[in-house]
């Protein structure tokens, strides 16, 4: 699920770990992509084949990369929250990312403002 896989990597990147290995899901390596163009991690790979696939996530080191200060999960698996694309607001003045779950695929909120679709919030981070 991916709050494990952000949490994994919050706690990675604030041990100062230099890169993560997770086992594969889908949902996982496209949180990963949007992470990744948002400069909060470096590289993201797709190692293996199944059933022992895996990804394989690189951090830049703390001087280059973007930090993680903060995480905050807004959908839980109790409790779904769901957003217009009216309602969603940038995170930390613009320093952060919401992801959200849309019908147009996972992406964050400026891109599904840009695209006027809402979806359900997944988490912000900061």
């Amino acid at each position: 699920m991916y709050i494990d896989f952000v949490n994994k990597i919050k706690n990675a990147k604030a041990a100062g770990k230099p890169f993560l290995k997770t086992p594969y899901s889908k949902m996982d390596e496209v949180i990963a992509g949007v992470l990744a163009r948002h400069k909060f991690l470096n590289k993201v790979e797709v190692k293996g084949r199944l059933p022992k696939r895996t990804i394989e996530v690189a951090f830049k080191d703390n001087s280059s990369g973007r930090r993680i200060s903060g995480l905050k999960f807004i959908s839980l698996p109790s409790r779904k929250i769901y957003m217009s694309y009216k309602d969603i607001k940038p995170v930390k003045g613009g320093f952060g990312v919401l992801v959200l779950s849309t019908p147009a695929g996972i992406i964050d909120g400026q891109e599904a403002k840009k695209k006027k679709v809402g979806g359900q919030a997944l988490f912000k981070i900061w």
